[in-house]
């Protein structure tokens, strides 16, 4: 107790900030266990931290509507303020920076020189490629150009959000725009993707920490997504899964079944195939704040077959898991026979007619006999 007296102690004293000693390394230990780090780990991050270690960051806002900062702004444990002045240095950001104009493109140019190599670049919201990238300018200068230059010479990319991650909304067909993903992009450099709309701060704070404090990236899935929030689909944690399991469908918003918490897979939950934490963990530290926890399907936004390509009501293949084949079909119908039931009655059928048959030739025998 008293080692960690002293770790909080100094933590506090070096960042020179009155987040107190007291929450200091609940912070961390916060942010550690968003990227499903130990304890032990989340001591490392503090200890780095307290030696003055805060990563570079600068922010860059393409075609977006901001809601990836907006939902890093509601979080609150660690509040925003804690994470920008306490564990980051938010050098460049649109939306936030004081500054601008050529004050704040100043700003991003001195971030770039300063910490080159070693600053992370977080890309929000999709860049478009037709014409040249004329669609969206900041500064007289293509976004296509701008992520390309600060790109270039950072230690970590980081696309936050589905419109960096793969496009998006701005994307979606007919695609006027080109728009693209960052990773489409930089196709010669690693860019984490942490896709979602908005994606979950938490995921994003544990990926900068870890690479801020022990200069690793977390293990990623083939679409750059870290495994430790995208490793399994919505549909193996899902709370309502236990009636998916049993048979238990809502068959329209507002009846008995949605009402009871149903399974809300006939209603076109994408939850089965879709990769994302949002069942475990939940936006703005409230319990149910999520698409499935207010009562409405799992839209599929973390995932670019799906997110605003599928019609939002549409059913989609189940990836995994899949019941067992004696749970009840989802798409049993009480007007036809099942397939099951038809083989099952078709060997009772069956047997009741090779018993008929076996009993007439011994009743024959019998008569022969007589």
């Amino acid at each position: 107790m008293d080692a960690k007296k002293t770790l909080r102690d100094e933590a506090a004293q070096a960042l020179d900030h009155p987040i107190g000693r007291r929450n200091f390394l609940k912070v961390i230990t916060a942010a550690a266990a968003a990227v499903g780090l130990s304890s032990s780990v989340a001591v490392k991050m503090a200890e780095a931290a307290a030696a003055g270690l805060k990563p570079s960051v600068i922010w860059l806002h393409f075609q977006e509507c901001t809601g990836c900062t907006e939902s890093l702004l509601r979080t609150s444990h660690p509040d925003v303020a804690e994470v920008i002045l306490d564990l980051i240095s938010l050098d460049y950001h649109e939306t936030l920076s004081a500054a601008a104009g050529h004050q704040i493109e100043a700003s991003l140019h001195q971030a770039m020189e300063q910490h080159k190599g070693k600053y992370i670049c977080v890309v929000e919201g999709a860049i478009p490629e037709k014409d040249g990238g004329i669609y969206c300018k900041i500064g007289d200068r293509t976004a296509l150009d701008i992520l390309n230059t600060v790109a270039a010479d950072a230690g970590a990319i980081v696309a936050l959000g589905s419109c960096a991650s793969f496009g998006g909304i701005p994307a979606s067909p007919p695609n006027p725009t080109g728009a693209t993903g960052a990773p489409m992009i930089l196709k010669d450099k690693t860019v984490v993707t942490i896709p979602g709309c908005p994606a979950n701060p938490y995921n994003f704070l544990g990926v900068v920490l870890q690479y801020a404090t022990l200069g690793t990236l977390p293990e990623l899935d083939q679409k750059g997504r870290p495994k430790f929030a995208y490793g399994r689909t919505i549909h193996e944690d899902c709370p309502r899964r236990a009636h998916f399991d049993a048979g238990r469908f809502a068959q329209m918003y507002g009846d008995e079944g949605h009402m009871q918490g149903y399974c809300l897979y006939k209603l076109g939950c994408k939850g089965p195939a879709t990769h994302a934490n949002c069942s475990i963990q939940h936006f703005c530290e409230v319990p149910g704040a999520w698409p499935i926890g207010i009562g409405h399907p799992c839209v599929g936004c973390t995932e670019q077959q799906l997110a605003f390509r599928v019609p939002l009501h549409d059913t989609v293949d189940i990836e995994r898991p899949t019941p067992p084949d004696t749970y009840p079909p989802i798409l049993a119908n009480d007007s036809k026979v099942s397939p099951l039931a038809t083989a099952v009655g078709g060997l009772v059928a069956g047997a009741a007619i090779g018993a008929a048959v076996v009993q007439s030739r011994r009743l024959d025998k019998e008569d022969t006999n007589d």
